[in-house]
């Protein structure tokens, strides 16, 4: 009875040692494990603190280079399009239907080439009525010099006529006769005159029957077929008959920044033009003229370059990278990098002795990774380059010299 008591049932004998060791080898192994982290986490803040502490000790690190003035020539590629020498569009000058037509889009036509003709009834027949109504007013003319011959002579027979054979009464009608027969011949000659116009006028039409090229060019649009009906004039009623264009020489027009208009504003600044659809070529050029006043709202200069195209390369009215070649300004050239906008407006970080000295600079020309600076910098000067913000003036770094290639890729990754 006492050993069922004291060994419940279902309950091995020594169950109760077994548990009580287990429970305790967990306790100790939790609290080893706890020291072990303890101690990597006691040792990892101490090498942290000691890294800070030498990091803190170090000088801030900087990148600087030294400006000086840029080169003597330098280039600047600017985007412009391209544009004909001519463009002109053909209207018809007569009234009339398409008879033919001989030129398409692409073609390449001389001056004074027939492209078109035009058939004209009515006209061919006003032509004709002017031509007859011509011949009798030139008849009628015939008539009044036969008419002032015999009123001339009559009047000279009277006027020679001893006094007291005629009377003065005749002799005066005479002389009226004589001047009525001028005057009418006179009427005659002035309407044939008239007439004479009006037929020159009529076959002037009659030459605007053949529709012609007014220069050498190449057609860019025809809107005429056989048949279509024409109607002389350009208004916004009447039908084109043809677009051409010239493109040898051909424009190139672009639109230069502000900044640039010192140097761009001169006549005669070479040029170079490249296409994307024509990777291997380019063209040589030079700014022929210019619009000699800025655009208010684009604050650009409209500069045109002007460009042989002999052999048709170049399409009218394509993009295109221009680039000029620009003499120095001499001004300090900074790279872009080491350029701060701050509240004060642009500003530069000077290292001297040690030492940062924030500047305040004006910019004379934004070449895109370098920048032509106009006050503020003078040459030799060490600039940094990206430099922290929480770097601030009158702090001690220690300055790492860079090449200008190095500045210029700073420069370039940074946008």
């Amino acid at each position: 009875m006492d050993d069922e008591a004291a060994n419940p049932v279902g309950y091995p004998s020594g169950a109760g040692r077994r548990l009580v060791i287990f429970a305790t080898a967990v306790v100790v192994a939790l609290a080893a494990g706890f020291l072990i982290v303890r101690l990597v986490k006691t040792a990892s803040e101490a090498r942290l603190a000691a890294a800070t502490k030498q990091e803190a000790a170090e000088l801030p690190r900087v990148d600087v280079v030294r400006v000086g003035p840029p080169p003597s020539t330098q280039t600047l590629v600017l985007p412009g399009e391209t544009a004909a020498w001519y463009t002109s569009t053909i209207f018809a000058r007569v009234n009339g239907f398409v008879g033919q037509w001989f030129a398409d889009i692409g073609d390449r036509v001389k001056s004074g080439q027939v492209l078109a003709t035009i058939e004209t009834p009515e006209l061919d027949a006003e032509y004709e009525a002017a031509k007859a109504k011509l011949k009798v007013a030139q008849a009628e003319v015939q008539v009044r010099q036969a008419q002032l011959e015999f009123a001339k002579v009559t009047y000279e027979r009277w006027r020679n006529s001893p006094k007291g054979v005629v009377s003065e009464q005749e002799r005066e009608d005479k002389k009226a006769g004589n001047g009525e027969a001028i005057a009418q011949l006179d009427a005659a000659q002035a309407q044939v005159a008239l007439d004479q116009a009006q037929v020159d006028r009529f076959s002037a039409f009659e030459g605007f029957k053949r529709v012609t090229a007014p220069f050498d060019g190449t057609i860019i649009e025809r809107r005429i077929d056989l048949g279509n009906l024409v109607t002389a004039g350009s208004t916004t009623d009447t039908t084109i008959l043809y677009r051409m264009t010239l493109d040898d020489p051909l424009r190139v027009f672009v639109d230069a920044p502000q900044s640039t208009v010192a140097e761009l504003i001169r006549v005669g600044t070479p040029s170079v033009v490249a296409a994307d659809y024509r990777p291997n070529q380019s063209f040589e050029g030079k700014i022929a003229r210019t619009a000699e006043a800025i655009n208010e709202a684009a604050r650009t200069l409209r500069v045109e370059v002007d460009i042989s195209n002999p052999n048709h390369t170049l399409i009218p009215g394509t993009y295109v990278n221009v680039t000029f070649k620009l003499t120095s300004g001499g001004l300090i050239q900074v790279p872009a990098a080491a350029l701060m906008f701050r509240t004060k407006g642009p500003e530069v970080a000077v290292i001297e002795n040690g030492r940062v000295n924030i500047r305040n600079v004006t910019i004379g020309r934004d070449n895109g990774n370098v920048v032509e600076i106009s006050s503020g910098l003078t040459e030799g000067d060490k600039v940094a380059l990206n430099l922290s913000s929480r770097i601030t003036d009158g702090e001690r770094v220690e300055a790492v010299e860079a090449d200008q290639e190095h500045a210029k890729n700073v420069a370039a990754s940074a946008h």
